[in-house]
């Protein structure tokens, strides 16, 4: 079932990422399925989806992504990759949490910044879990 399941993480990570796009407390959206990702053209020669993992990052900073991931109850606050149900994480805190600040900053890791790894829930149940904690930023 893995062709499967990845197939529905990417196309799941792909519309989530468009659609952070079109919200206003979202600052930036990093998914290489973007066109304007700066990797999105050596992505499309390598592979044949672009992953199931995005990260976008809000408005508040660290206060801000706290707020998003605390708010969220379908999804899983863990720093786990690949799961069927999707995970949300603050990196600066968890993940990266012991690299320096200027390492973090240096490679796009912002306090404000969130990482999603999507699950293959219905795309539709996790766009409704993010919303209420970006429509408080």
């Amino acid at each position: 079932t893995l062709n499967l399941r990845m197939k529905a993480h990417s196309d799941n990570a792909l519309e989530l990422a468009l659609w952070l796009k079109e919200q206003p407390s979202v600052n930036n959206v990093f998914y290489a399925g973007l066109p304007e990702h700066p990797q999105h053209e050596l992505a499309k020669k390598q592979q044949s989806h672009f992953g199931g993992v995005l990260s976008f990052e809000v408005k508040g900073g660290q206060e801000g992504a706290w707020a998003v991931i605390d708010s969220t109850r379908m999804l899983s606050i863990t720093a786990n990759l690949g799961d069927t149900k999707t995970t949300i994480t603050h990196p600066a805190t968890t993940t990266h949490g012991r690299v320096a600040q200027e390492a973090r900053l240096k490679a796009g890791i912002t306090a404000g910044l969130v990482r999603v790894a999507c699950g293959i829930e219905d795309i539709e149940d996790i766009k409704r879990d993010l919303s209420f904690g970006l429509s408080q930023l």
